[in-house]
């Protein structure tokens, strides 16, 4: 679910994953990781996920489809 999640936030905002790992202080790959669920994100990740985005981490997720 969180990898779906971090893909449809990514692309309504027309970010590229480019950005996002360069956000996060990882490679392009490690990002793709997350969004296709091949590893998970860890609290500190998803903090700065949920806070870039203005969602909770509940959302991201999957724990809730409310976004604030």
């Amino acid at each position: 679910m969180y990898g779906e999640r971090l893909k449809l936030l990514r692309k309504e905002r027309k970010i590229q994953q480019k950005e996002l790992a360069d956000l996060l202080g990882i490679s392009i790959r490690g990002y793709q990781f997350y969004e296709s669920e091949d590893n998970e994100p860890n609290i500190k990740v998803l903090t700065v996920l949920a806070d870039f985005y203005g969602v909770t981490i509940d959302y991201l997720v999957g724990r809730t489809d409310k976004r604030g």
